[in-house]
């Protein structure tokens, strides 16, 4: 191949250019049409999508190579990248495509894909993708008259998801007497979020819910949460909480504003699990990147870690390989096994709810098991381009653990997306984790 399209979730990059043009998500379609067209039968493909703009042109792009191929199509229209990895799987779909590129910029968009369990799908089925595309193997495959596919749109896919997400939520427990600010970032969130809390009894103050194409991620959501906590403070609001664009990721603030990271978060989950006996092998998975202080909160009652590379599809494997029912990352995705197959925002906040509601605690003293270990960051050039041997970093980064004798985590990785080495150090004393990333950046521009 002489380029791989997809990186670590899906294709991305600026909507009607390549490789987000109509062009070649026409291409896509044919291509995916064709990997799912393995039986004489009829096959079926969900499409969902966020709020952007572009999204109505790569929706019909894809509906149209789909089609082409004899793919039948389901179209959903706005709905969360959890909520298009359940609809299909309840409607017995062969595949599902969401349009997003998640927390990025309005002008950014993506396509991810999801197999008929409702994961993602794997690298090697990427990859065929990308060869059918760039060989043009199936530009001669053309189905005629009865054989063309249709295209139907789903009306109450929203309403189906918000149930499902609610079925998660414990039987004859309600949110009555909680206000909660709920920051939708113009997303796909923007009906289902509120409408399933206040269903369940929540006041729900509701921003960044009025999306127009133009606004998802502006100023509001996940990787902007400064409006969802002042709310919350002018407000007197019990909690806030905050989607991404795709709702697959979450952040919260406490009744004093203060905010609550994926790492706050799994904490909060893991010692409910682990004080009630729910969470299979005492285990989580996180990613490398996640804080130090969440392992911290969760040895005491006997909790353990399996680290994984970055990415949340990364740490879904990891949670299959080893039968897991917790994970997720520091941005925000939280991985829920026995509800759904992605990292699902409602869901996490949901079960994150129940707790609060369980225990009779508001959500600072439960956010109060997580400690944040001080961390540093920095990153290393690699002018050539090329980017040194991983054994070598490894005996760094093993030389630098040793020399924390448990006191702190060492990173060092090269960035999937530009040509630099990632440098992190967590230490219980910010000084000392500053001292030792100065330290290894020498280190590693030494290779």
């Amino acid at each position: 191949m002489s380029e791989r399209l997809f990186g670590t979730d899906g294709i991305r990059g600026i909507a009607n250019r390549y490789p987000i043009s109509a062009e070649l998500a026409l291409k896509v379609g044919r291509a995916v049409g064709h990997i799912f067209q393995r039986e004489e039968r009829p096959h079926t493909i969900l499409i969902g999508k966020d709020t952007r703009r572009s999204g109505y042109m790569l929706e019909n792009a894809l509906t149209a190579g789909l089609c082409s191929m004899g793919v039948h199509v389901l179209v959903v229209g706005p709905l969360p990248t959890p909520g298009v990895s359940y609809i299909l799987r309840s409607l017995r779909c062969d595949a599902g495509i969401m349009i997003s590129a998640s927390h990025n910029a309005f002008q950014y968009n993506g396509i991810k894909l999801f197999g008929p369990d409702g994961y993602k799908v794997p690298d090697a089925m990427e990859d065929e993708i990308t060869r059918l595309i760039q060989n043009g193997e199936v530009e001669d495959i053309r189905p005629t008259a009865e054989r063309i596919g249709t295209a139907r749109r789903i009306d109450d896919a929203a309403g189906r998801y918000i149930e499902f997400a609610k079925a998660s939520f414990p039987r004859g427990m309600r949110l009555d007497g909680l206000k909660i600010v709920c920051d939708c970032a113009h997303g796909a969130a923007y009906k289902v979020g509120p409408s399933a809390f206040s269903e369940l009894g929540a006041e729900v103050i509701a921003i960044g819910d009025r999306p127009n194409g133009i606004n998802i991620n502006d100023g509001c959501g996940t990787t902007r949460p400064e409006d969802m906590r002042a709310t919350v403070i002018r407000e007197r609001a019990d909690l806030g909480i905050a989607f991404d664009g795709d709702a697959d990721r979450i952040v919260m603030a406490d009744e004093e504003g203060r905010l609550i990271d994926g790492n706050g978060l799994l904490a909060i989950l893991a010692c409910d699990m682990l004080e009630t006996k729910r969470l299979p092998k005492k285990c989580l998975a996180t990613s490398v990147m996640a804080n130090g202080g969440l392992l911290k909160a969760i040895e005491p009652l006997g909790g353990t870690v399996v680290w994984t590379k970055v990415g949340d599809r990364y740490v879904v494997e990891a949670m299959r390989e080893h039968k897991l029912a917790l994970g997720g990352e520091s941005s925000g995705h939280v991985v829920m096994l026995e509800y759904n197959t992605t990292g699902d925002a409602l869901i996490a906040a949901l079960q994150v709810l129940a707790t609060i509601v369980r225990r009779d605690l508001p959500l600072s003293v439960l956010a109060g098991a997580y400690q944040q270990m001080p961390e540093v960051h920095a990153q290393v050039p690699c002018d050539n381009g090329r980017l040194p041997l991983e054994d070598k970093l490894a005996e760094i980064v093993q030389d630098a653990e040793e020399q924390l004798k448990g006191h702190g985590r060492v990173v060092i990785r090269p960035s999937g997306t530009e040509p630099i080495i990632r440098v992190m150090v967590q230490h219980e004393m910010r000084r000392e984790a500053e001292s030792l990333v100065e330290a290894l950046v020498k280190k590693v521009a030494a290779l």
